[in-house]
């Protein structure tokens, strides 16, 4: 199946109907995985719709394919892009990097400063992070945020994460911040800009050297022609 037979759009209102589908399926996908997740209400969903909060993938023919909403903590300094889900229908289409990417851009466009992150155990998810600019980082970067942590105690893992003083965990956790990651353009943009000059004082010098030469030919041809005149003297 190709991934232009779906639309990966912003939800609203109108799609409420696909909500306790949604719903059913986060908890299907979270028991077959083994891991628990804070299950959702279709009412919480259809709110993340109505706020502009949410993606949600469609196929041609109106059915649901995927979906994914925002989730903000501490005050909207963090941002999480949680509920990632593809209908079992249309699995590897390509369709969970299409909404991530999509809610990442979403994320972007409504908190610019915000910092967003992420807790995974999916090597896909790490893969399609890293592609965004996320990086690995330890659990002390994320928000402390309690009730982002209290969603946890639904994880068969929950254990090990308290025991463990919620410093790590299995979940690997990742981090994308806007103003490192201004400072990495801007950084590169220096090199850039450094290796400009360096290239354009070589073709200076080059231009100097050859036009020297270009001299030094014009004496030796002109000394050349002298050479005849010079014997008859």
């Amino acid at each position: 199946m190709d991934k232009n037979e779906f639309s990966v759009v912003v939800a609203s209102e109108a799609h409420a109907g696909y909500a306790e589908q949604i719903c059913d399926e986060m908890a299907e996908s979270a028991k077959a995985r083994g891991t628990g997740i804070a299950r959702r209400s279709p009412d919480y969903i259809v709110n993340k719709m109505t706020e502009g909060k949410a993606v949600i993938a469609l196929h041609k023919d109106g059915t649901w394919a995927g979906f994914c909403y925002i989730e903000t903590w501490s005050h909207g300094q963090f941002v999480a892009n949680s509920g990632l889900i593809v209908n079992p229908l249309f699995r590897k289409c390509g369709l969970a990097k299409a909404i991530k990417n999509r809610i990442f851009a979403l994320s972007r466009e409504k908190y610019p400063d915000a910092k967003i992150f992420g807790l995974t155990t999916g090597l896909a998810v790490m893969k399609i992070n890293s592609e965004l600019g996320y990086e690995p980082v330890t659990y002390s970067e994320l928000t402390q945020d309690e009730n982002f942590w209290s969603g946890c105690k639904s994880c068969v893992n929950f254990d090990i994460l308290t025991a463990k003083g919620r410093k790590n965990c299995l979940c690997t956790a990742m981090l994308y911040d806007p103003v490192e990651k201004q400072k990495e353009i801007e950084e590169k943009q220096k090199q850039l800009e450094e290796e400009m000059k360096k290239s354009s004082r070589k073709t200076s010098l080059f231009e100097r050297i050859e036009e020297k030469l270009r001299g030094s030919v014009k004496v030796l041809f002109s000394f050349i022609l002298l050479i005849p005149k010079l014997l008859h003297l």
